[in-house]
């Protein structure tokens, strides 16, 4: 009976150190606002504290709530992500900026990824930035990762 107790602590140990787990956290250097991070159906995720996804984070939208922003980050700099390990090849993460209407530059905005694929990142600084999207087909400003549990840090106001 100890034996069969053992083992299955030891499994559920093992198997909980080898689960997919992705942390999204902010830095917020601009003195003001609020890091919103909004998950698939409109759930809020955080409110500026870091976020631990207990799997994949699929589809989550990101944005410095300035008390000007709509609730999906219409009128601001917007981070969209999806972090996840890879099922397949090229199927891994993938996160950037959106400036399409209804959203509007609004403060400095960037993001990088951490533990896996560190220093792939994008910062934008400006409207006109080549950094993030501006149309629907500019598929180049995605930044891509394939590493298992990677994780994301957005900053406001580099």
């Amino acid at each position: 009976m100890l034996f069969a107790a053992t083992f299955a602590f030891l499994a559920l140990a093992v198997s909980s150190v080898s689960a997919e787990q992705h942390i999204v956290s902010f830095d917020n250097r601009c003195g003001f606002g609020t890091p919103t991070l909004i998950g698939q159906g409109g759930q809020v995720l955080s409110t500026g504290g870091a976020y631990v996804s207990p799997g994949a984070l699929i589809g989550a939208i990101a944005y410095l709530q300035t008390g000007s922003c709509g609730f999906n980050g219409d009128g601001c700099t917007m981070v969209e992500t999806t972090l996840r390990n890879p099922p397949s090849p090229g199927a891994g993460s993938s996160t950037d900026l959106t400036l399409i209407a209804p959203h509007a530059f609004s403060v400095t905005t960037g993001f990088g990824y951490y533990n896996g694929c560190d220093g792939a990142g994008a910062d934008c600084n400006n409207a006109n930035c080549n950094t993030a999207f501006h149309v629907f087909n500019d598929n180049q400003v995605q930044v891509q990762c394939e590493a298992n549990n990677v994780n994301l840090v957005i900053t406001f106001c580099l």
